[in-house]
């Protein structure tokens, strides 16, 4: 995978960090980077691993979609849903995602980190939509997706009345997983991609599906995934390992 002029990409561990690198835009998400997280999307399909995506540790994780483009945008790039698209494949990817968020996460900013599965933040971290601001609304996917993540009242606290979310209130309704300081955002970050790791990789795919399906797929959808995975070599090897483990030592590991 390479990274193009909006998006700084290494790989280690069986880990994607990307990073939005617009600095001086304030992140802001313009068609260039779009175009480049499809990129990175359409390799994440093929091979799938765990990602992070990032703005670093400077202050600013995206602070919206780039105004001066969405400006330009008329009824047709609405209906293409230029930026829903693209978080709609992000939230889709097989493996988990991370947003790792320092600073501001405004709009389409806040958009991306909701749209991935878990969040971790720093002190300053800061959500908010003030699309109608702007005169529009917040088109991808902030209507449904932070009002499944943090409820209804708060989701309209943010979308109607201005609200923002900060750090502490965030990790009060669950909306992050945890604050920790700049300086360790990423070290944390990476510590949640390598715990995952640890357990099966299909069951870690199976079980974001699962989470993910419609209302109406459970509890069949369950039901098929355990009976595919109960007859997988990989659960005999664990389930046999943990069994050793827990004879050898006469008490239970996990």
């Amino acid at each position: 995978m390479t990274a193009g002029s909006s998006l700084r990409i290494t790989e280690a561990d069986g880990v994607v960090e990307i990073v939005l690198d617009r600095e001086r835009e304030r992140n802001a998400i313009d068609a260039e980077m779009v175009a480049e997280l499809h990129d990175v999307c359409t390799d994440l399909e093929r091979r799938p691993r765990p990602a992070i995506i990032t703005g670093g540790a400077n202050g600013i994780f995206a602070g919206g979609a780039d105004i001066a483009q969405l400006r330009e945008r008329g009824r047709a790039d609405a209906l293409a849903g230029i930026n829903v698209t693209l978080f709609d494949r992000i939230r889709a990817l097989p493996m988990p995602t991370i947003a790792a968020v320092d600073g501001y996460a405004l709009g389409g900013g806040a958009e991306l980190s909701y749209a991935c599965d878990l969040r971790i933040i720093t002190p300053r971290t800061v959500f908010g939509q003030p699309e109608p601001q702007l005169g529009i609304i917040a088109g991808a996917g902030a209507t449904y997706r932070l009002v499944r993540l943090v409820g209804e009242s708060v989701a309209k606290q943010v979308l109607l009345g201005g609200a923002r979310i900060t750090a502490q209130r965030a990790l009060d309704l669950g909306l992050a997983i945890d604050v920790v300081e700049p300086s360790q955002l990423l070290v944390a970050a990476h510590d949640l991609a390598a715990s995952m790791l640890r357990s099966s990789a299909i069951a870690l795919r199976m079980t974001k599906l699962a989470v993910d399906a419609g209302p109406d797929a459970h509890p069949q959808i369950e039901l098929a995934i355990q009976a595919l995975l109960f007859e997988d070599d990989e659960k005999y090897e664990r389930m046999d390992a943990f069994l050793n483990r827990k004879n050898a030592t006469g008490r239970t590991e996990r």
